[in-house]
């Protein structure tokens, strides 16, 4: 059964998600979804995770972040540390519904987020991640002082995928920094990403998954950042999350 559910961030701000719940027993383990930037609570990813999930008896919650999908707020107010606050927000929402068990799982930005949340709740089992980002600072766009000065500083805002974020944003990367509290997360963890991933390069998960205590890095050969587009590549990482989920929700 499906089930289209509010909550509040800590600013008040009403948030959308999704619950999937295949049993209706809440002493089952539950994943709450988190996507990338500019994406939806209905990614690819997401609604695919969602499915197999389902068939393994396992619920879902997959929420759309501040000023994405359905949830308010404006695109250009958004921050890494807002995604951080609203995953945590979602935990504590999903404990009210009376799920004890729950785990994370989090793609690109929502990667991030999840990463940077597990650091900080107790109340996750499992961390599962796609493609997360570890460090803005590795990212041309953001660690060119000139080009930041010119677009970001003095505009007050740049444009990313098309949309308006503004200068806070950037301010607000050195918050968020993986490789900074991935030693305070201790339950399981995968990272799945792919060698030729262009947008968040394979090297930061590298780095991430070695600093992290329990975690396995599954790397998919010839994928790209969204591990959809190339032949094999989807079921590869899909099967990866999944059997891992799976595993760790016994």
């Amino acid at each position: 059964m499906e089930e289209k559910l509010y909550f509040q961030n800590s600013k008040g701000n009403k948030l959308c998600g999704i619950l999937s719940d295949p049993t209706g027993d809440k002493n089952k383990p539950i994943i709450i979804l988190c996507h990338g930037f500019n994406s939806s609570k209905n990614s690819s990813t997401n609604t695919a995770l969602k499915l197999i999930l389902s068939r393994n008896n396992i619920s879902s919650f997959r929420f759309d972040f501040f000023a994405h999908g359905e949830s308010e707020g404006n695109f250009e107010d958004l921050t890494q540390s807002e995604s951080v606050n609203d995953t945590l927000q979602a935990i504590k929402f999903i404990k009210k519904l009376g799920y004890k068990k729950i785990g994370l799982f989090g793609s690109s930005f929502g990667g991030l987020a999840a990463i940077m949340t597990a650091s900080k709740s107790k109340d996750i089992n499992l961390l599962a991640l796609k493609a997360p980002v570890s460090s803005y600072f590795e990212f041309a766009e953001y660690n060119d002082p000139k080009q930041i000065e010119k677009e970001w500083k003095k505009k007050g805002y740049a444009i990313r995928e098309g949309k308006k974020l503004n200068f806070s944003f950037y301010e607000d990367i050195k918050n968020n920094v993986a490789y900074d509290v991935a030693g305070k997360i201790t339950v399981p963890t995968i990272i799945v990403h792919g060698d030729v991933d262009t947008q968040v390069p394979i090297s930061q998960s590298i780095k991430t998954a070695r600093l992290i205590q329990n975690c396995k890095l599954e790397v998919i050969r010839g994928g790209s950042h969204y591990l959809f587009k190339e032949e094999g590549s989807r079921e590869q990482m899909l099967k990866a999350l999944a059997d891992f989920i799976v595993k760790h929700s016994k």
